[in-house]
């Protein structure tokens, strides 16, 4: 058997209906929808108080951290529907055998999350590196219902990308570097952060292409998101929940806090800080690894 023949049977329930200005208006109303919804979001919560928008819109506390994880629900509630109303398929559709799914999900999560725990063993050690823990009984208290938040945005995210948008794109185009790349280019160019700076944001939208590569060649192999969405998560669990830097967005979960990093020489004089380096190859290894344990997980 080919790598990629359970792909053909993902991808069957999309060929009905894969013309291209299906497939464009889909993907255009999900993201109109989707943005009108988060804007809405801050809206009311601005109504209730600006400061609570502020902290919404920095993802500056553990609140407002969850707030933002449940509001893709809101995606992958407009996935389900326009697959529905534009395509004449259902939610099942989007992801493959349930069987099949509910079988790669939590090996591929503990395949994952045993290579992340090993490199967070040998390379991370809390009292040398200066982190500070938070309290572990609000930390292991908050955890179920953080998972949930990360289960539904890494969920939200693999049904449109590597569900809905590869799926259509499959179903339409033989060439499978279209339906490998074209996705991912748009999953890594919602990762792109200017308040990062120019250089960080980069490496973050190389890293998100590689990533979303990676999970979309877990959904050939296997032939449903089950193995995707394990990996995604695992790496989520890990980005949110374990180590995070103090003051940063997306910290206020995390067990540890690194202190804030320090650039050197900022203002004017301020050397140019590398796009591709050791950094982007580190994190691109780790990539590596994580789709190779996954694999090794599902067996394919």
């Amino acid at each position: 058997m080919a790598a990629y023949d359970p792909h053909e049977g993902f991808v069957a329930p999309a060929r009905p209906a894969s013309a291209l200005i299906q497939t464009a208006a889909g993907f255009l109303a999900i993201e109109f929808l989707f943005g009108l919804g988060r804007s809405g979001l801050v809206w009311i919560a601005a109504g209730i108080s600006p400061g609570f928008a502020q902290v919404l819109v920095a993802r500056a506390t553990g609140a407002a951290i969850l707030i933002d994880l449940f509001s893709f629900a809101l995606l992958a509630a407009l996935v389900i529907w326009v697959a529905r109303r534009n395509h004449d398929r259902g939610a099942r559709s989007l992801i493959g055998p349930s069987a099949l799914a509910r079988q790669d999900f939590p090996r591929a999560l503990g395949g994952a999350l045993l290579i992340l725990l090993a490199i967070e063993l040998v390379l991370f050690a809390p009292a040398e590196s200066g982190a500070d823990m938070q309290s572990l009984p609000g930390w292991l208290l908050l955890l179920p219902v953080s998972a949930a938040a990360l289960l539904v945005q890494t969920g939200a995210e693999e049904l449109f990308y590597r569900g809905y948008l590869q799926q259509q794109l499959a179903a339409r185009f033989s060439q499978r570097w279209i339906w490998l790349v074209v996705p991912n280019l748009i999953f890594a160019s919602v990762h792109w952060y200017a308040d990062q700076g120019h250089a960080a944001s980069v490496r973050y939208v190389v890293w998100a292409f590689f990533f979303g590569l990676a999970a979309s060649d877990l959904v050939a192999r296997s032939g449903s998101l089950g193995a995707a969405v394990g990996f995604h998560m695992a790496n989520n669990i890990f980005a949110f929940l374990v180590v995070g830097e103090a003051g940063a967005p997306d910290s206020g979960l995390a067990l540890f806090l690194l202190p804030p990093r320090v650039v050197p020489g900022e203002g004017a004089a301020a050397p140019a800080e590398p796009i591709l380096g050791l950094a982007i190859g580190v994190d691109l290894f780790l990539v590596l690894l994580l789709w190779l344990a996954v694999r090794v997980a599902i067996r394919r």
